[in-house]
């Protein structure tokens, strides 16, 4: 009895752990979003991946206020491949795309609100996701209030802009490790190839 037990609990406890595997980042330089991981390999810039950050397996609708792109290299429901490595296993994973938006795009270091180790070089949040951001590119290194809630402890976590880009910026849908991940946010459009 006590080792079906063990055994019982060992297999939740390792369930648990595996379903949180994703992009949340504590203390780590990091490229994109994620869950929690033991540890968190380095991608091939030298930085972290964001395989140990949680996201929520759907990531709801896009923000209020943010236009959609007018004619996006890759459209509404083209199946495509992410070279993106926020998360462990994005990296080559197929995915759909679910909406195309115009708008710039930032990479942020910022503090979790529920404490811990500050986040290196979040990819990605949106204008619309910067508290009071305005219309007009926001510069390397100014300071912000993030409303994104991509992950635990981001939304009122204050950011500093590390770096920016006005790509055409995409939500996709994709499975990776047996995960399927709705309305991820965000990959720029060279995170992406077409599919083969």
């Amino acid at each position: 009895m006590r080792k079906r037990l063990t055994a019982a609990l060992a297999a939740g406890v390792l369930g648990g752990a595996l379903a949180l595997a994703g992009c949340t980042s504590a203390g780590q330089d990091h490229q994109g979003h994620g869950s929690s991981s033991a540890s968190t390999p380095a991608s091939s810039d030298g930085g972290m991946d964001h395989s140990s950050m949680e996201h929520p397996m759907d990531g709801g609708p896009a923000p209020a206020g943010i236009k959609t792109a007018a004619a996006p290299k890759y459209p509404v429901g083209t199946k495509v491949i992410l070279t993106a490595d926020h998360m462990m296993g994005m990296d080559g994973a197929k995915a759909t795309i679910v909406g195309a938006y115009s708008t710039y795009t930032y990479a942020v270091d910022f503090a979790p609100t529920t404490g811990g180790e500050p986040v290196k070089d979040h990819k990605w949040v949106v204008q619309q996701e910067i508290k009071d951001a305005g219309s007009k590119r926001l510069a390397d290194g100014t300071e912000v209030t993030l409303e994104a809630e991509h992950m635990k402890g981001m939304k009122g976590a204050k950011a500093t802009i590390a770096s920016s880009t006005d790509e055409t910026v995409y939500m996709v849908d994709y499975e990776a490790g047996g995960m399927k991940m709705t309305n991820h946010k965000w990959v720029v459009e060279s995170e992406i190839k077409p599919a083969a």
